[in-house]
């Protein structure tokens, strides 16, 4: 059993009842969370060090120190502690997250080759204030227990604010730095005279390159920039925003509304999107996850064989067959399956996942043997894992499918954050930018098959909040940076946002509202972010410098 100390006793700074546990290479560790007072208890199921995984208020706290610099405002976050050892005196829970993002922060700038930063760059003086604020908190009094009080959670806590607005920029420094070698063809070029010089012969002209010491494959061109559009909506206004949007056409295949009876398939209203893109505005067509066993895309009548694996698995075939063979002249990418791995909804034993798994990218493989095929990752972070041991963490997961000999051509990312439901706690861009980097480590390409976020503050305090909180004009500052950071990484194929007009499925639950478009037909702010964006990626040149002019003529806080 491990404590930490938190002096709030309610649950506004700390929202321990969706805090988990980790253990060596930040995998979630089973074991219990629970708050006894001013404490949060951490009891692991197994012995040796642990991480604590908590959702952390950082906005609104008061300046610290003689200058009483102001507290960056760093959202609701779900941050975490170091590895600590089991040991009777508590922890301060303040500190330890903030001594984990210090460490965090020094490995990054080690990992993207930063030290060259100039000792007035942002990132730089900001991680400076938290290393001054952090190094004040360990020196405060302690009682005769040896514990830290409350000026040192106080300290601990603005270190942390500070540590976080640290983070975030020297992820867009990493991304200002790399995205001009990407987009100039110099990255790839250099990876070529690599692989050339260690192979002795050239790559296949536009291959994925693998280079020792890099992180991930080295892909040539830059990314597709895209808008995933629910086939049911389909007018002139929504065919301009994706013209406007997207460099591809992303057509979900959910099966709720392809097959809403069994064996009754009603095609039509993705038939016409389809038709759409290739007759008229030449886009290639890219679709998926065909089979996802979620809530929201599993029909009513598939669970009379939720007991039943055999029956289950021969309509699972049927259906991507019936998909598959109908699209395969028009879709030249298929995010196949996505989900297996988090085994929530519908349970599968491990044998059963990994079979599911090779049935469904097999018979695309022969059925479009032209086609490339992606494996979907949701809940990238993998916090399911701490409480369902039957599920597979996401990147164990995809490198045991590629061990067991199924291959694919790369993996696809959901990166849906703020939503109230478990899993979509929202991350710095830190974090962010080092999954991807920990995803590239399978080497394949990354694709971004739905990226998301509110475009107004969810009731529920469990979705988080980015910085102030989540407006129209937030979702659009969040979106640049995310969409700007994931094209500077030689490794990501592709980004795509999951939904670009809100609820569009007639009958679909209401849930947190992330479209680039209103039900009313309004473009939001972030619709506009993402054309400028993309506008510029095409055109060979970084966001960034745009994107600062914009903020700068329209600021906020």
């Amino acid at each position: 059993m491990v404590r930490f100390r938190m002096f709030d006793p309610d649950e506004d700074r700390y929202q321990v009842t969706r805090a988990y546990l980790v253990g060596g290479d930040d995998i979630p560790a089973a074991g219990a969370v629970t708050r006894e007072g001013d404490f949060a208890v951490a009891s692991p199921s197994a012995s040796g060090s642990i991480g604590l995984v908590v959702r952390v208020e950082l906005r609104g706290l008061p300046p610290t120190g003689d200058a009483k610099l102001p507290t960056p405002d760093a959202g609701r976050l779900t941050l975490q502690t170091c590895l600590l050892p089991v040991r009777e005196v508590p922890y301060l829970l303040s500190l330890e997250l903030a001594r984990h993002r210090i460490m965090f922060f020094l490995n990054k700038l080690e990992d993207w080759q930063l030290f060259d930063l100039p000792p007035e760059h942002a990132a730089l003086e900001r991680f400076a204030r938290a290393q001054d604020l952090f190094t004040r908190a360990l020196v405060c009094e302690r009682d005769s227990d040896g514990n830290l009080g409350l000026d040192a959670h106080e300290l601990s806590l603005a270190a942390l604010a500070h540590a976080v607005d640290a983070s975030e920029a020297l992820a867009m420094a990493s991304a200002d730095r790399q995205l001009p070698e990407r987009l100039s063809g110099r990255a790839y070029a250099e990876a070529t005279d690599a692989y050339l010089a260690a192979q002795g012969e050239a790559p296949p002209a536009g291959a994925p390159i693998v280079v020792q010491n890099d992180v991930g494959v080295t892909l040539s061109g830059r990314a597709p920039v895209s808008c995933a559009v629910a086939p049911v909506a389909f007018n002139d206004q929504l065919k301009q925003a994706v013209l406007d949007c997207s460099d591809e056409l992303v057509v979900p295949m959910n099966w709720t509304d392809l097959e809403p009876s069994e064996g009754d398939y009603s095609f039509a209203a993705t038939d016409r999107w389809i038709e759409w893109a290739v007759r008229q505005a030449k886009l290639p067509v890219v679709s998926g996850p065909v089979v996802d066993f979620a809530p929201k895309s599993v029909p009513e009548w598939l669970y009379i064989w939720e007991n039943d694996y055999e029956t289950l698995r021969e309509v699972v075939y049927e259906h991507v067959k019936n998909v598959v063979t109908r699209y395969r002249r028009t879709v030249s990418r298929w995010t196949i399956v996505s989900g297996l791995h988090v085994n929530s909804h519908f349970t599968f034993s491990y044998e059963q996942i990994m079979d599911l798994t090779r049935l469904c990218v097999l018979l695309v493989r022969r059925l479009q043997p032209n086609a490339r095929v992606f494996l979907g990752l949701d809940q990238p972070w993998g916090e399911y894992f701490a409480k369902h041991r039957q599920s597979l963490p996401p990147l164990l997961y995809a490198d045991t499918v590629a061990q067991s000999g199924v291959v694919v051509d790369g993996y696809a990312l959901k990166l849906v954050l703020g939503a109230e439901d478990t899993g979509h706690g929202v991350r710095d861009l830190m974090a962010i930018s080092a999954l991807l980097d920990r995803a590239a480590l399978l080497e394949k390409p990354v694709a971004l098959s739905a990226v998301a976020a509110p475009n107004s503050q969810p009731d529920h305090p469990s979705a988080g909040a980015w910085r102030k909180g989540w407006d129209s004009e937030h979702q659009a500052r969040w979106l640049e940076s995310v969409v700007t950071l994931a094209a500077a990484k030689p490794y990501i194929h592709s980004i795509c946002w999951a939904d670009l007009i809100d609820n569009a499925r007639p009958g679909a639950p209401d849930r947190t509202p992330m479209g680039l478009i209103g039900p009313d037909g309004k473009a939001r702010p972030a619709f506009a972010s993402m054309a400028r964006v993309r506008k510029a990626l095409r055109e060979g040149r970084s966001p960034l410098e745009s994107l600062d002019a914009v903020r700068a003529a329209n600021p906020v806080g």
